[in-house]
């Protein structure tokens, strides 16, 4: 296995490939030899509109689901409770697999309670649908609220992180609350 970066139980692959723009048979085929090549941790979405592509390359590739790590998103116009169940149902579903690894809130959604969508996302790891749950893009500010609504422990930030971009106190709320960061557009854009 690749080597990893731990939290409250959760072990992240520390390089993953991002597959954002990735689309069809090149999102299958990039992920397929990504795989092959050794990476262990791929991360999609469902605003991505790639996970059946994803999970198509998760399995062509060959190697044991239980040796990739699987990381999806819900995105920010499906965060109250019923929405954000359904998308990540459906993530799952589209991925073709019984659960992803790491379930985010994709982005942060001042139109819905956070209470709301923490409790959604929690439900989501009891339910088994993910093996474990955090947040992507939340500041100091949201990550210590989302902490203290969750009855999860939070694994992950995913945030924008790079030389031009100063996310120093995101990175050290994250810590304090126990969480791991993994970054977007490392070497920016």
């Amino acid at each position: 296995m690749a080597e990893t970066v731990e939290s409250h139980g959760a072990r992240i692959p520390l390089i993953g490939l991002g597959t954002w723009d990735l689309r069809g048979k090149s999102c299958a085929r990039t992920v397929e030899e990504a795989l092959r090549l050794g990476y262990r941790h791929i991360d999609t979405a469902a605003m991505y509109r790639n996970e059946e592509d994803v999970g198509e390359g998760l399995r062509a590739s060959g190697i044991k689901r239980d040796e990739v790590f699987i990381t999806t998103k819900v995105w920010s116009s499906d965060l109250r409770a019923r929405d954000f169940e359904r998308s990540a149902r459906d993530s799952v579903k589209n991925l073709k697999l019984d659960s992803v690894d790491l379930l985010l809130i994709h982005w942060p959604n001042s139109s819905v309670p956070l209470k709301e969508t923490v409790g959604a996302l929690c439900k989501m790891k009891r339910d088994g649908v993910a093996r474990h749950v955090g947040v992507s893009n939340f500041n100091p500010a949201l990550i210590e609220e989302a902490v203290k609504l969750s009855t999860e422990p939070l694994v992950n930030n995913q945030i924008e992180l790079h030389p031009y971009f100063d996310q120093t106190k995101t990175i050290a709320a994250s810590r304090k609350a126990g969480m791991t960061v993994t970054a977007y557009s490392p070497i920016a854009r």
